[in-house]
């Protein structure tokens, strides 16, 4: 298991865009993102920030549910 990357927000959209995330709409600096999941509708919130802090970007991926080395793949 490696580690969380610091990255910017960004690049943390455009690979969760890869992975079927839509951009519904921001507000100041956060960003709600949707997925259809089966029959839910998943939703996060990204901020907006250079970078994100390795402990929100882990708490963004388990609410995405997606795993840490899928989410580096798709970077």
């Amino acid at each position: 298991m490696s580690k969380v990357p610091s990255l910017n927000y960004d690049k943390v959209l455009r690979a969760l865009q890869r992975d079927g995330w839509v951009i519904v709409r921001q507000k100041g600096s956060h960003i709600r993102l949707q997925k259809h999941h089966g029959t839910d509708v998943l939703k996060i919130i990204v901020p907006a920030h250079k970078p994100i802090k390795r402990s929100t970007l882990a708490h963004i991926l388990k609410q995405a549910r997606i795993s840490l080395d899928e989410f580096i793949r798709k970077l």
